[in-house]
């Protein structure tokens, strides 16, 4: 019995053997080679197996980024104030007008072949502005001083696009004045921002705060006056955020002038440059809008007899002639000391700021033409005058 165990076993130990020459035949590498020495490794072997930045990058689960903003990478990458066909503001402008110059170059040539200024042309010519809105009175005031010394003599189309820019730039030049911000001794300077509900009021507010911010290295703090409209708080967040602004708000239905007042003291307390209010832009009660706009003004008076130190309107111009009964509207209501047409790329009524200009003599601070934070700008006549009329700098 203890033999055949035994032989059993001799058995067992000569399978085995056997196993591990098949598995490991006597010329096989060690598995681990020696460390007994120092491997010299060559340059084009290290240079192979060193990590580029892109393989670490690969592995990394977030990709990490400048500490600069975006809004200083597009600094870098753009002049703002450029005016190439590469998308500078007088490019934008023009292209936002092309509904308005379009309309308006269509009409002066179709009467305009090389011949004789006459009355009849004439008349049609102010038909064809009064229909671009700038309104009969700016209109004949236009086409008054263009006609001045041409009068029956030969004239082309060019030479007629040419006289109007510059019969519209003089009108023009002394409304373009960008807002003289001068921050007080105490306090912020505080701009009011009013117009009716679908003006862009909540937009322009934020694009202003950008330039403000980002460009004139203003510190801003917005107050969110509008508080019948959650969708005029939360847009405001938004455009906060984007322009790096601060911003002040309550609940939904909150008393507008409360906001005001406590925004005014956060500035005041935070030593904040420039506090911006927006403020409710109901029509439909008039009585009642006027009262929350005077009250306000009175609260914020009280703390301060200084403030506002400025009232802008925002205006509409898809709204062409209305326009002009907003300002009137507001006039009434609050001291507005300056204006911002926004919207002026959604119509061919771009002609309505000369007649506002020609009609209320009221600074125009900043123009739109689109939705982007940079489609908002500084107003100047002889760039509007030319974009309107199809023509280059």
């Amino acid at each position: 019995m203890v033999f055949w165990r035994k032989k059993n076993n001799i058995s067992d130990q000569e399978n085995e053997e056997r196993d591990n020459k098949l598995l490991h035949p006597d010329r096989e590498p060690e598995l681990e080679p020696s460390t007994d020495y120092e491997a010299e490794i060559g340059d084009e072997l290290y240079e192979a197996l060193e990590e580029s930045e892109s393989d670490i990058l690969d592995e990394l689960d977030e990709i990490p980024v400048p500490d600069h903003t975006l809004f200083e990478d597009k600094k870098e990458a753009e002049d703002l104030q450029d005016h190439t066909e590469e998308g500078g503001w007088f490019w934008r402008l023009t292209r936002g007008l092309s509904k308005s110059s379009g309309k308006i170059t269509k009409g002066i040539s179709t009467l305009i072949t090389q011949k004789k200024l006459d009355q009849e042309t004439l008349d049609e010519l102010e038909e064809l502005l009064i229909e671009a809105d700038l309104g009969p009175k700016t209109a004949a005031k236009v086409i008054a001083d263009f006609s001045k010394d041409r009068f029956g003599k030969d004239i082309s189309e060019e030479e007629v696009r040419e006289a109007m820019a510059s019969s519209i730039e003089t009108l023009l030049k002394p409304v373009a004045r960008p807002i003289n911000i001068a921050k007080p001794d105490e306090g912020p300077f505080v701009i009011l921002v009013c117009g009716v509900n679908g003006a862009g009021k909540t937009t322009t507010i934020g694009k202003y705060a950008n330039h403000l911010q980002r460009e004139q290295k203003k510190s801003v703090l917005i107050a969110a006056g509008d508080t019948f409209r959650a969708a005029a708080i939360e847009q405001l967040e938004t455009w906060a955020k984007r322009s790096g602004a601060a911003l002040y708000a309550k609940d939904v239905g909150a008393d507008a002038a409360a906001v005001a007042f406590e925004a005014y003291e956060k500035a005041l307390q935070n030593r904040t440059d420039i506090l911006m209010i927006d403020t409710a832009g109901r029509l439909q009660n008039k009585t009642n809008l006027m009262a929350e706009l005077e009250k306000i003004i009175r609260v914020l008076k009280k703390r301060n007899p200084a403030v506002p130190h400025a009232v802008l309107l925002v205006l509409d111009a898809t709204t062409g002639q209305n326009a002009f009964s907003q300002v009137e509207t507001f006039k009434d209501m609050v001291q507005v000391t300056g204006l911002i047409v926004t919207k002026l790329d959604g119509s061919a009524k771009g002609g309505v700021l000369v007649g506002l200009a020609d009609q209320y003599g009221l600074p125009v601070h900043a123009i739109g033409v689109g939705e982007g934070l940079r489609d908002l700008r500084p107003f100047e006549a002889r760039q509007y005058a030319r974009s309107l009329m199809g023509l280059d700098l």
